[in-house]
Order: structure tokens, then sequence, then C-alpha cells
């Protein structure tokens, strides 16, 4: 079951036991939630770039799904694939020509996709309290074009600041059963007392865990007092603040499981920062550690399901339906008022807009049937005129409208309309 012969410096001197443990943990366990993790994500993509689901935050978790789809492909190359030759003997090609030639390249990529995947989650819980806690200014700050900026500039951050990783390490030749392999080990050169402590510890830790899980925890008590404030008052809530309250109910979750999975990644590099002579006892930690950082990246899906209401009706009409198979068809852009993502300002406009283009059409239309009833009744006896004048759009009454209403003769529909009614549709 183990490897003939052992190639590598880290596979010199393993227990059996702590074998056993990367084969499940990482073989196993990893492997498949990262495979349901990646189509999951891809699903999350197609629900989510939608024509009725395009809004900021939408577009901030597009971006939230790409980095962690690209965690998980890293992830499940560096860890899930590799633990299986040690355990099984499998996959030695793999073990020893593919993944040490790639290491130095997924390795910075998958840290990229990490610190990406934190901010975004701190963004988009930004994107959430200033709609919450402050709905007048989301008009102006909640918008798809700023959305794209700012995962634009996550991205840049992200890579700006794990490039140093690209020459942590490097790959050396060994000669294991009379062939040629490659294996992998840290620049020492490059990786200096200073860069160790400074960088890879203490900037690690405040970059990754103290800012952005300081920064979380304040933001979601704030949007929590404001759920539970608009709870109480739930019957004088607006639409568009109940699906408000909505989503940011569902992105707490998110927010939530985003602590829960990287709690345990938090306390493994404190105590490799506090505690450097006893990393071989943490090594089952750090394996734990890379397991629900892949669970953390794969999970979101089955949030916006449960919790999403919008995100389950399309996602049902697509996949449920045949949606997403069928060709010429346009997506109705009146399904955007639906319990909507976009920012405030946004869907009000739209809504407006719409209402006004539907009350010119029922207007040609009662001009059209009122016509079509005078042409084909020539016979009958010709009505006085209305003393009313014929009201498309909402006004307040008049005295000739208050006239026409006391009047014997009933007023046509759209006089009788006071104003207060809504058009659904």
């Amino acid at each position: 079951m183990n490897a003939s012969e052992e190639g590598c410096d880290a596979d010199w001197g393993v227990q059996e036991s702590d074998k056993l443990f990367r084969f499940v943990v990482n073989g196993v366990l990893l492997n498949c939630i990262g495979a349901g993790g990646l189509l999951g994500n891809a699903l999350s993509v197609l629900v989510l770039s939608r024509p009725q689901m395009r809004s900021s935050v939408n577009c901030l978790l597009v971006g939230l799904a790409a980095c962690d789809t690209v965690l998980i492909l890293t992830s499940v190359l560096l860890f899930g694939l590799t633990a299986v030759f040690p355990y099984t003997g499998r996959l030695r090609f793999y073990y020893y020509h593919i993944c040490p030639n790639i290491t130095p390249y997924a390795y910075p990529i998958a840290n990229a996709a990490q610190t990406m995947s934190v901010y975004l989650t701190l963004i988009v819980t930004i994107e959430r309290w200033v709609a919450v806690c402050h709905p007048f200014r989301a008009k102006a700050l909640c918008t798809s074009s700023r959305a794209r900026l700012y995962v634009f500039g996550t991205a840049t951050f992200a890579f700006a600041y794990n490039f140093p990783k690209f020459f942590e390490a490097e790959v050396y030749e060994r000669v294991a059963d009379g062939e040629v392999v490659y294996c992998v080990k840290s620049d020492d050169s490059f990786r200096t007392e200073a860069y160790i402590a400074v960088y890879i510890h203490w900037m690690y830790l405040i970059v990754m865990y103290i800012v952005p899980f300081t920064a979380l925890a304040a933001l979601n008590a704030c949007i929590v007092k404001q759920v539970r404030r608009a709870q109480a008052e739930r019957a004088r809530l607006s639409r568009v603040q109940r699906r408000e309250i909505g989503l940011a109910t569902m992105l707490l979750v998110v927010v939530l499981v985003f602590f829960l999975c990287n709690i345990l990644p938090l306390v493994t590099n404190s105590f490799e920062l506090f505690f450097e002579n006893q990393l071989e006892q943490l090594d089952p930690l750090v394996k734990t550690s890379n397991l629900l950082v892949t669970i953390n990246s794969s999970v979101n899906f089955v949030i916006y399901v449960i919790f999403g209401e919008k995100f389950k009706r399309v996602f049902l009409k697509m996949f449920c339906s045949g949606g997403i198979w069928r060709r010429g068809t346009r997506e109705s852009p009146e399904h955007t008022r639906d319990d909507s993502f976009a920012s405030c300002g946004e869907r009000v406009s739209l809504r407006l807009a719409r209402n006004g283009t539907l009350r010119r059409s029922e207007a040609r239309a009662h001009r059209n049937t009122v016509s079509s009833a005078s042409a084909g009744s020539t016979n009958r006896a010709r009505r006085s005129p209305c003393p009313a004048p014929t009201v498309y759009y909402p006004a307040p009454l008049t005295e000739l409208t208050s006239a026409s209403l006391t009047a014997d003769t009933p007023p046509p529909a759209a006089a009788r309309w006071n104003g207060h009614s809504r058009i659904h549709f």
C-alpha cells in the first residue's frame, strides 16, 4: 500500500497513522467536497449572472464564487491528489512529476484566491450594512459598476500581497527506484528569519484574520441590530425594505459559516507564530484547517438555495423547467422587480418608468375600445359626452371630476381610478 521508496525529504519517517489520516481528510473528504463545491459555484455563477438577477451584491457574489472556484482547484491539486499516493501507492506520476512543478505557481495563486475570498466577503458585508443601516446612500454606493470596480481592486490587492510567495519554493531532483523524481522545498535564501517573522507570521495574522474578522464582527453586529428592529416593525416595512432585510439575513449566514470555518485556521496560525518548536504536533490541525477552508468555499451555493428565495426560484426555473435550454427567448425585464437584489435607487427608477409605460398602454387600449364601440353602434342613439375628461395618470380630484362622479351616468374606468390601486406586472 505504500511507496516502494521514500523519494523526497517530506516522505521520510511518516507514520502509517499519519498517512491514513491525510488520506481520509485530504484524499477523500477534501476531494469529494471540492468536487461538489466546483459544481455548486458553477451553478451559482450561472444563476447570479441571469438578467433578472443583475445587481451590485450579485456582482460581488459572482466574484466570490469565481475566487472560491480557484481556491478549490488549487486545494485539490496541492492537498487532495497528493494525499492518495503515500497511502495507496497510486498517482505516483502526479505525486513526483506534475505536482512538484506546479506547486511554485499554484501555492501563491491559492493564497491570492483565499485573500480575495476573505475581502470580498467583507465587501459584501459592507454593501449590506449600507443597504440596511443607511438606505438613502445605497443608490449612490451600491451600484453594479462600483461592484465590478471593487472586485477588480480586491483581485489586484490579493495578487500584490501574495506576490512574494512566488519565490518561496524551489524544485529539486532526486532518484527514487532508479527514476528521477521532483521534490519541493522552501528557498532558504529567500525565506530569511526576518521574512518569516514579519511577512509569513505577523502580516498574515493581521491582514488575513485580525482586520477582516474585526470588521466583519462589528458590521454584522450593526446589521443584526437593524434586522431585529425591522422584524419588530415588519408590518410597516415596504416591499423593498423587506427584500433588503431578507437578503441581509441570508448573507449573515454566509458570514457565520465563514467564521466557523476559519476559526481553526486562525488558531493554527497563532500557534505557529508563538510555538514554532511544536509544528509537527500541529500537522493534523493544519490538514483539518485546509479541509475547513475548502468547505467554506464550497457551501455558499447551498446557503443561497436555502435562504435566497429569488435565487431558488430562478434556479428551479432554469434547471427544472428547461429554461436554460430554450433558444430564441428573451428574459422578461419585468422579472427584475420581483425580489430583486438590486439597489433601491436602480429598482425604483426602473419601476416608475415601467408604470408610466403601462399607463400609456392602458390609455391607448381604452381609446381603441371606445372608438370600436362607437363605430359598431351606428344605429344606437348617441350619448351626450361625459363632462369629465378622461384621466390616464394619477391626479387629484377636481371640481369637474367630483361632479362627474356624482352624475347619474357612470364615469369611465380611468376616471373612477382613485390613485391608490397598484398595477401588478
